[in-house]
């Protein structure tokens, strides 16, 4: 593995865990990103904090680069169009299966919930059948 960081891992989880409790001490919310960006189309009340939820995530991986952090655009192996797609099937597969990985893995892993966990152990399992059978199955 290159680039192997684990202070950075570190810290960059813990802000992770600190914005997930506190959105949940905050608002009794659960951050789970398509959620999150789902119920910005859909709720009124609580739009705001959804939308800056949203441009946090964004705004972050503009401003990341400028602390010395490698630009998104420069880790892309691939053509960004294919990208964007993948994120829309993954977002809408993960809302009509009712969760996401951001909110089984983080959220639901640390409250103990059996859905999460179980979820979570799936994710992890297509994923690495996934790149299994990118790297290796399709000619690689």
């Amino acid at each position: 593995m290159h680039n192997f960081t684990p202070l950075s891992g570190l810290i960059g989880g813990a802000l992770i865990g600190l914005a997930t409790a506190m959105l949940m001490l905050l608002s009794g919310r659960l951050a789970g990103v398509s959620g999150i960006l789902g119920g910005t189309l859909t709720s009124g009340a609580d739009r705001p904090w959804r939308l800056a939820f949203i441009a946090g995530l964004i705004v972050a991986a503009i401003v990341a680069p400028l602390f010395g952090a490698p630009s998104p655009a420069h880790l892309a192996s691939s053509n960004l169009v294919v990208f964007a797609v993948a994120g829309l099937l993954v977002g809408f597969g993960s809302r009509m299966g009712n969760g996401c990985t951001s909110g089984h893995g983080v959220c639901g892993f640390a409250r103990l919930s059996t859905r999460s966990i179980t979820a979570t152990v799936v994710f992890m399992v297509v994923a690495a059948a996934t790149v299994a059978l990118v790297r290796h199955g399709f000619g690689g």
